[in-house]
C-alpha cells in the first residue's frame, strides 16, 4: 500500500470517528484520481460541453461531503462511493438530455470511462439495466457500478468488495453477459 493510500485510509478512519477537519485534508489526497476519472468519462465529449470534468469531480464531492462516513474503509471504497456519485450526477444530467439526441448503440465496454462511452443514451440504458440487476443480484450490481461507472479495476473492485481477484472477475463476466443480453433486448424492442 502507498503512503497516500495509507493517508486516505487514515482520513477516512478519523472521518468515521467524527473528525470534520479530515474531509478537507482527504481532497488534497484523491483529488487527482476523482479529476482523472471524470476526465475519461468526458475524454470524448465535444469541447463545449456542459459539463466539464472539473464540475463533475467538485459536484461529487460536495455530494459527498453530505453523506455518511462509515462506510469508507480504505481508499478503493471511498472511489467506489465517489464513482457512484458520478454515476447519479452522469445519469441526472443523460436524464435532461434525454430526446435532444438521436439514439446510438449501446455498446458496454469495461467501463464507462472507455473512450466514445460518454453518450447520454447509453449511461441511461445502462442505468436502468443495472438497477434490475441490482433486484436480482445486489453483489453483481454493486460489481457492475464499481467497474462501469467508477472505472476500478478488477483488483480495486475486489478489494473494495472483499472478494477474491478470480471470483471478482468471474461475477463480472457474468454480469456484462447478462447487461449486453438485457441491453440488446432493449435496443430491439
Amino acid at each position: 500500500m502507498t503512503e497516500s493510500a495509507n493517508d486516505v485510509t487514515v482520513l477516512l478512519d478519523e472521518m468515521r470517528q467524527g473528525r470534520e477537519d479530515a474531509l478537507p485534508k482527504l481532497l488534497p489526497l484523491v483529488y487527482n484520481e476523482l479529476r482523472r476519472l471524470a476526465g475519461r468519462y468526458m475524454r470524448d465529449e465535444r469541447p463545449n460541453h456542459t459539463l466539464q470534468p472539473t464540475a463533475l469531480v467538485h459536484e461529487a464531492f460536495l455530494r459527498l461531503a453530505g453523506q455518511d462516513h462509515g462506510q469508507w474503509r480504505n481508499r478503493a471504497q471511498f472511489m467506489g462511493v465517489a464513482g457512484q456519485m458520478m454515476r447519479r450526477i452522469l445519469v441526472d444530467y443523460a436524464r435532461r438530455r434525454r430526446g435532444k439526441r438521436n439514439a446510438c448503440p449501446i455498446t458496454l465496454t469495461d467501463s464507462i470511462a472507455a473512450p466514445g462511452i460518454q453518450n447520454p443514451e447509453e449511461i441511461l440504458a445502462v442505468h436502468l439495466t443495472l438497477q434490475r440487476l441490482e433486484r436480482i443480484d445486489p453483489e453483481q450490481g454493486k460489481l457492475v457500478e464499481l467497474r462501469y461507472f467508477a472505472g476500478l479495476s478488477a483488483e480495486e473492485t475486489a478489494e473494495a468488495m472483499g472478494l477474491s481477484l478470480r471470483t471478482s472477475e468471474r461475477q463480472w463476466t457474468a454480469a456484462k453477459a447478462w447487461l449486453r443480453a438485457q441491453l440488446a433486448e432493449g435496443e430491439s424492442a
